[in-house]
C-alpha cells in the first residue's frame, strides 16, 4: 500500500485562477511553490523585461497610421523623437524622454500649426515601457475613438497625429502646445507587469503646455484584451472629452462619471447592497 503524500499541495483558490491573470491558488511543494509555478514565473518576468527593452517598429506603426481613414483625419502621421538617444539614457534618465529633441521641435514648428486657429485635438503615441502594448493596441484604440469622433454631434478639428520615439507622458504637453491644440491625448506603454506585458495607457490633458504636472492630467489604464477593450476605453475616452471640452479642466477638477448610467439604470451592483 502506497501511504507517501503527492509531492504539490492542491490549493482550492486554484479553480478561480480561470477568471483572472492573477497569481492565486498556485499550491506548494512543501514550504515552497511548485517547480510549474516557479517555471512560469521565470517566464512571465522575462516578458516584461523583454516588453521594456523590444524597440517599437516604428515603420509598421506608422504604416498602420497612415492607413486609417475617417473624415476627422486630414493629415498623416509625423515622427519625432525625444532627447534620450538610446533605450538605456530613456530609462536612466527619464527628463530627456519629456523632452522633444531639438531636431523633432523644429520639425514640428516647420509645420505651421503654432500661428493657426488652434485645433481640439493632439494625439500622441509613445513607446513608453511597454512598447508591445503600444503596438498591439494604439492602432486598434485610435480606429475605435476615430469612430467615436465622427460620430459625436460636435465638431472635432484634430492635428496630424504624432508617433515619438524614447517618450514620457510630459512630451505630450509640449506637442500639444507647439500644435496649437486645446487638448492632447498620448497613448504610451504602461509599466509592464508580470500578468500585463502588453498594457496601454492614455492621459489626457487640458490646455497642454510645458510645465505641467500629473495633477492636470486624466488617466485610463490597462488597455489590452485582456484588460479594457479599445471599445471601452474609447468610449470613456470620448466622455472625458466631450466633459474637458465642456468644462476646459483636466486631471483632478474633472471626475470620470462614464459608468454612472449603468447604476442609473438600475443594473445591480454588489457596492450598492
Amino acid at each position: 500500500m502506497n501511504d507517501r503524500k503527492p509531492v504539490v499541495t492542491d490549493n482550492p483558490w486554484r479553480q478561480l485562477s480561470a477568471y483572472t491573470d492573477a497569481r492565486i491558488g498556485l499550491g506548494r511543494a512543501g514550504i515552497s511553490l511548485p517547480t510549474r509555478e516557479m517555471l512560469a514565473f521565470q517566464l512571465a518576468h522575462a516578458r516584461a523585461r523583454d516588453a521594456v527593452h523590444q524597440p517599437l517598429d516604428t515603420e509598421r506603426l506608422m504604416a498602420e497610421l497612415a492607413a486609417l481613414e475617417s473624415p476627422v483625419l486630414k493629415h498623416g502621421p509625423v515622427y519625432l523623437e525625444s532627447q534620450a538617444e538610446d533605450r538605456m539614457t530613456y530609462l536612466q534618465r527619464p527628463d530627456l524622454g519629456r523632452r522633444l529633441s531639438h531636431q523633432s521641435g523644429d520639425r514640428l514648428d516647420e509645420l505651421g500649426h503654432s500661428g493657426d486657429a488652434p485645433v481640439d485635438l493632439a494625439l500622441v503615441v509613445a513607446d513608453g515601457l511597454s512598447s508591445s502594448g503600444v503596438q498591439k493596441n494604439a492602432v486598434p484604440l485610435l480606429s475605435a475613438l476615430l469612430n467615436e469622433l465622427e460620430a459625436d454631434a460636435d465638431h472635432w478639428e484634430l492635428a496630424p497625429v504624432v508617433v515619438v520615439s524614447q517618450g514620457r507622458v510630459a512630451i505630450g504637453d509640449d506637442i500639444g502646445h507647439r500644435l496649437n491644440a486645446r487638448c492632447v491625448v498620448v497613448l504610451i506603454g504602461e509599466r509592464p507587469g508580470l500578468s500585463s506585458p502588453d498594457s496601454l495607457g492614455l492621459y489626457l490633458t487640458w490646455g497642454p503646455r510645458p510645465g505641467l504636472t500629473d495633477a492636470g492630467r486624466n488617466c485610463i489604464s490597462n488597455i489590452r484584451p485582456a484588460g479594457l477593450t479599445a471599445s471601452a476605453a474609447s468610449q470613456r475616452l470620448m466622455y472625458l472629452l466631450r466633459e474637458s471640452r465642456r468644462q476646459q479642466i483636466s486631471g483632478v477638477p474633472l471626475k470620470d462619471r462614464s459608468e454612472d448610467s449603468v447604476i442609473e439604470q438600475g443594473i445591480e451592483n454588489f457596492l450598492l447592497r
